[in-house]
């Protein structure tokens, strides 16, 4: 006769290189105490738990899911016992195991100290590598720098109700990456007829230009899911990073890379030269209302 806490699923977090990022996001989620009363939290490094790091790296218990937040290194330790050890151990028996963040993921910032070791569970960028190849079907990518925490909580959800969460190629949630970031965007009619915000923190203005806004080409649902549930990166007047993406993190996150003045990349899966096109005729109209603030703060005397 199982108990309610055993009938909960038992979760394990565990770290690998990591800035912690991802916990601090998570503990953000508005419906974290109704999603932990779901779960049996066997070990988590912020939360309350049932059992310490020591026990959990004697590797005697089990756990149906288990989340890994950070790059994976083969050769680092906790408490003196191999990660890969540790991964190994817990994912064996473990129904789901989600990759958090954009480091578990695809490698991510921690990647570049050791680019041939370090690496996502299941991918190092796109390619397939990691400790978890033999068992990828169990893995779900929630990549994100740091990853949104309702992202987390519909990802945990969705195994406390048995539900099934389709995935894209890269193992994430279509639900959740199917969309991109340039989705929702309140700067989206700039974006239409080309004009540019020529510095950051504006309300008005597009970033893609001239910024290194990725939006229009990263898989996130950032401006439909809205941070704190009100903004955004691009909400607030900063580009988008393109921190779901594997090649995360780029050089010059805060420049348009471009070639005589056309840009390098272009939204996904439109002809560079059909965008080019409409871009140059989007710019022949002068439209009075979007070249000015959408609050004139000056006053008449």
């Amino acid at each position: 006769m199982h108990s309610k806490q055993e009938a909960k699923p038992r979760l394990v977090w565990i770290q690998g290189v990591t800035c912690n990022a991802n916990i601090h996001s998570f503990l953000n989620l508005p419906t974290l105490p109704s999603l932990l009363s779901k779960l049996n939290m066997l070990y988590h490094p912020s939360l309350e738990c049932s059992h310490t790091l020591q026990e959990i790296t004697q590797l005697e218990i089990a756990c149906d899911v288990l989340i890994f937040e950070g790059t994976y290194d083969p050769l680092l330790k906790r408490n003196d016992v191999l990660i890969a050890d540790v991964v190994k151990h817990f994912a064996q028996e473990a129904k789901y195991v989600v990759a958090l963040g954009s480091c578990a993921s695809f490698g991510g910032i921690f990647k570049a100290s050791a680019p041939k070791r370090n690496s996502g569970l299941i991918f190092n960028e796109k390619e397939s590598f990691g400790p978890l190849l033999e068992s990828q079907k169990k893995v779900i990518n929630l990549s994100g720098c740091p990853v949104h925490p309702e992202w987390l909580g519909y990802t945990l959800n969705m195994i406390i109700n048995k539900k099934e969460i389709l995935l894209d190629e890269l193992h994430r949630p279509l639900e959740l990456y199917s969309h991109l970031a340039h989705h929702g965007c309140t700067r989206n009619e700039y974006f239409e007829w080309k004009v540019d915000a020529k510095e950051f923190g504006l309300k008005e203005g597009c970033l893609f230009y001239e910024q290194g806004c990725r939006a229009p080409m990263t898989h996130a649902s950032c401006n439909k899911i809205l941070w704190n549930e009100v903004s955004s990166k691009t909400r607030a007047g900063t580009p988008c990073f393109g921190c779901t993406e594997p090649d995360f993190p780029r050089n010059n996150l805060f420049s348009t890379q471009t070639n005589m003045s056309i840009p390098q990349d272009v939204p996904l899966e439109i002809p560079k030269r059909a965008y080019l096109t409409m871009t140059g005729f989007a710019k022949t109209f002068s439209i009075k209302r979007l070249e000015g603030k959408l609050i004139d703060y000056k006053t008449t005397r």
